[in-house]
């Protein structure tokens, strides 16, 4: 039998990922930061694939789909991915510290994340989004003074969550002045972790030059 379809049959976890989808990029952190074995089906977002709307009636990435377990959101598919294969831990042990991260990233959902949409279709509204994403931003910016990561000095499930945004800042038209310099260096932390890199596509690469 070939490798090629050995290896597919060895591989139970797939990703259907979109090459420039911010949510799928964060999957794809997960994954690599796990150091485990998987396949990432690049997704083209302008030509999706037939059988992605088999699997997902929503007909979005990411989507994870292992054995008979198939899932379509990312925040779910990341806290999967770590339960499931919990070295290194990305989401606290502790359930009082899980519950407060939770709630983080739910917040960050409603008030950061869901902005990117507009901007990504480029919207009536777009600009209207880049100002809340630049507002909501500047005011995270003084925790990077006092901690290296966004729940102190590890690196957790909100760090994979807002990285794919300071990748593409630049690329989103946000700029947010000399005064955001310390969640700058913080953004070139997590650039600079090998998970990240690996997580990285061609597609990704060049938003940034």
């Amino acid at each position: 039998m070939p490798k090629r379809f050995l290896r597919l049959r060895i591989i139970m976890m797939n990703l259907y990922s979109g090459t420039t989808c911010p949510f799928s990029h964060r999957c794809r952190i997960v994954l690599y930061e796990k150091g485990m074995d998987f396949q990432v089906i690049d997704v083209d977002m302008f030509n999706k694939p037939e059988d992605l709307a088999v699997i997902n009636p929503h007909n979005r990435v990411p989507v994870l789909v292992e054995r008979d377990l198939i899932l379509f959101e990312p925040n779910i598919i990341n806290e999967y991915i770590d339960e499931r294969f919990p070295h290194p831990q990305l989401m606290p042990a502790d359930p009082i510290m899980r519950a407060r991260a939770r709630q983080l990233l739910i917040g960050m959902e409603r008030e950061i994340f869901s902005h990117i949409e507009p901007i990504e279709k480029n919207t009536k509204s777009a600009d209207k989004s880049r100002q809340e994403i630049r507002a909501r931003l500047t005011e995270i910016v003084p925790i990077f003074s006092k901690q290296k990561f966004m729940l102190g000095d590890e690196f957790s499930m909100l760090d994979v969550a807002i990285a794919p945004l300071m990748w593409r800042l630049d690329h989103y038209g946000i700029d947010l002045g000399k005064a955001a310099a310390p969640l700058m260096k913080y953004a070139e932390r997590i650039f600079s972790r090998q998970g990240f890199i690996d997580a990285l596509t061609p597609s990704e690469k060049a938003m940034r030059k």
